[in-house]
């Protein structure tokens, strides 16, 4: 079981890097402070592969509703995705991801609400970028200074993601013994993308751990559980130790419905708890109320 004691073993092992600093910068008309106060990014899901049934939006009209939600209930920046990060659902290629995403970042620009698009596509994040959106959350290792130089050319931010794979849609079983200290592999994996991407003149990072992505030994398979749960939240737990690299840290917060069951949507705040402790600078989530809540009392006590 976990304790205070596994809690405190972390802060003391590397207390070192708990008060580090990070860049803050604005992100459309928004100045994100994030050595002072998490931010949150809610998720719209165009694809209706998604399990996360409830973040579905089968229309430009039903997302544009969603989005406006949940800006209210707290969320900074809309995350959209327009496809399922399942490995056999079904691909979604660049036309139809551009023709699905215009039209819901032009609204979204009119109205004045910051907007996420998650690719792994360089020319859809051109077209989307061009239209509007703030952030590219890049799902993918390959093309990826290409990527930068889109992103730099339109002084956007940009999301970079940790992957046993070409992109979530190519992840095998995720190694849990990839090192003695994870940290260590995300640290010079980062440090040398972020060389890469401030190199062409990207100001705007995120590093992500992506600990809610779907690997297959990740879900439905309850004898990973503990293996998978005590990674991820031993990830967001350190979270503050990549924030070395000078950028805020991003997190996917993950579920565990194999544990949850029906109560599947109460997991996200669980598992959001371990993600602010260890000081993850944006938190992106389908539960933006809870997670909104959650944050908030944790401020006050």
């Amino acid at each position: 079981m976990l304790t205070l004691k596994d809690l405190y073993e972390v802060y003391e092992k590397h207390q070192e890097d708990y008060d580090v600093q990070v860049e803050e910068f604005t992100i459309g008309n928004k100045h994100f402070n994030f050595n002072s106060q998490p931010s949150i990014l809610g998720v719209i899901n165009l694809s209706v592969d998604s399990w996360w049934n409830h973040s579905i939006c089968y229309t430009t009209e039903q997302a544009v509703r969603r989005g406006k939600v949940l800006t209210a209930q707290g969320a900074d920046i809309i995350d959209i995705g327009t496809e399922a990060s399942s490995k056999n659902t079904q691909r979604v290629d660049e036309l139809k991801q551009t023709s699905q995403l215009l039209p819901l970042l032009e609204t979204f620009h009119q109205e004045g609400i910051l907007t996420s698009v998650e690719t792994y596509y360089p020319e859809v994040a051109k077209e989307c970028l061009k239209c509007g959106a703030n952030v590219i959350n890049f799902i993918g290792i390959e093309n990826s200074e290409e990527m930068y130089r889109v992103v730099a050319d339109f002084d956007a931010a940009i999301v970079i993601c940790y992957l046993q794979g070409k992109h979530p849609r190519d992840l095998g079983e995720f190694d849990f013994n990839l090192a003695e200290d994870p940290i260590d592999v995300l640290y010079d994996y980062f440090g040398k993308e972020i060389e890469k991407a401030t190199k062409v003149g990207v100001k705007k990072i995120f590093v992500d751990p992506a600990v809610g992505l779907g690997y297959s030994n990740f879900y439905y398979q309850y004898k990973y559980v503990a293996s998978r749960m005590k990674y991820q939240i031993g990830m967001m737990l350190n979270a503050f130790r990549l924030r070395k690299l000078g950028f805020p840290v991003f997190n996917h917060i993950p579920e565990a419905l194999e544990v949850f069951g029906e109560e599947v949507r109460t997991a996200q705040v669980f598992a959001g708890v371990f993600a602010a402790l260890g000081k993850t600078d944006m938190l992106r989530t389908h539960e933006v109320a809870k997670i909104k809540a959650m944050l908030e009392i944790m401020s006050l006590i």
